[in-house]
């Protein structure tokens, strides 16, 4: 699917007085609402900085991005907005929206530590050969994520903590990876 196609999941989610599993369980509905919120947000905000658009702006030759995702995800809300803002840059970037939780269950093949994390990128190149993936959040996110586990702090107030750090980055830690990973498939693939 498409970006619009992913919108569009949120909507039929939100709008529908009988939803599907899981988001017949109201804390899932409950993040649905929140991440709807602050995916809008990022989606009309976010800022792409300039190196990360003059990378992406030397990409000469066809590119597949599958953003692997859920409406339920947190981090997702916060990163898939840069994503979808990134891809568009380049009329040679293709963005597909897929659901972990749906087919064609492409998550199997890009399990972070054997779990399911998400969200999910893999760039693919013209012959759908995978140049990179990455996910499901940036190192810092990742390095807060695991301290704040490693200190017993309970899970609910992980998640308000990851959430305030994704405000206060403004998405810079994902985008300052983007640079680096596309930086080098320029370098190695010939794109000047």
């Amino acid at each position: 699917m498409n970006f619009q196609s992913y919108l569009n999941q949120f909507t039929q989610i939100l709008e529908n007085p009988n939803p599907p599993a899981p988001y017949d369980d109201p804390a899932y509905a409950e993040y649905v609402k929140l991440n709807w919120s602050r995916l809008s947000r990022w989606t009309k905000g976010g800022e792409i900085i300039p190196e990360l658009k003059e990378v992406v702006s030397k990409i000469n030759k066809p590119m597949n991005w599958v953003i692997i995702t859920e409406p339920w995800c947190g981090d997702a809300a916060h990163i898939v907005p840069f994503i979808h803002l990134i891809a568009s840059l380049n009329p040679l970037i293709h963005a597909e929206y897929e659901l972990r939780d749906s087919e064609p269950f492409t998550i199997n093949q890009y399990l972070t530590n054997g779990g399911k994390a998400i969200p999910i990128v893999v760039v693919r190149d013209e012959n759908g050969k995978d140049i990179f993936r990455w996910g499901p959040r940036p190192k810092l996110a990742q390095d807060f994520f695991l301290e704040l586990k490693n200190k017993g702090v309970e899970m609910d107030e992980v998640k308000t903590q990851l959430q305030l750090w994704y405000n206060k980055d403004k998405g810079q830690a994902l985008q300052n990876e983007f640079v680096h990973l596309l930086s080098n498939i320029n370098q190695t693939t010939g794109n000047k």
